[in-house]
């Protein structure tokens, strides 16, 4: 599996090829709003600005399947994560992880196991997919996992192009 086969949209409706991130390491998140893990924003914003220029990239997918902690339109989801933290990484459309609906790139990545070696549906808002610079998954991070936790900045940096 690669990520390169996903077409998806940008909170403002355009066009975001996944392919175009061959050659970065890429950490995809299912973000929400109104969730207790929101705060992480601030910290993968910082992994975005700290390695961006080594080849990393955060991508931020909104999502409002848990406990409908997303439910702003685009225009209210920007807002609200430049204006309350900065975020500068590129946050695609509004989608959903799981179920009959889930978006083709998440079936995909949630046959991917986490560290426990258990794969399956997203368990919560902020869980995190590390995807290599040949576009696989290499890692997967529940929601707890902090972006400043050290086991996710090492794999991380490991998967930074050389």
């Amino acid at each position: 599996m690669t990520i390169d086969n996903y077409l998806m949209q940008s909170l403002a409706g355009d066009p975001v090829d996944l392919a175009d991130f061959r050659g970065r390491a890429v950490l995809i998140v299912n973000v929400a709003s109104k969730c207790g893990f929101t705060p992480q924003y601030a910290g993968l914003e910082q992994l975005h600005a700290k390695y961006q220029d080594r080849g990393f990239s955060v991508l931020g997918v909104p999502c409002n399947q848990f406990g409908g902690q997303e439910p702003g339109t685009p225009e209210e989801i920007a807002e609200f994560c430049s204006t309350t933290y900065g975020v500068t990484f590129p946050m695609l459309a509004k989608v959903d992880v799981n179920g009959e609906t889930r978006h083709p790139l998440y079936a995909e990545l949630t046959q991917y196991p986490d560290g426990d070696g258990i794969a399956g549906d997203v368990q919560w808002n902020f869980e995190k997919f590390l995807i290599s610079p040949d576009s696989v998954p290499v890692g997967r991070f529940r929601s707890a996992v902090a972006p400043d936790d050290p086991a996710l900045v090492g794999a991380i940096e490991a998967q930074l192009p050389r």
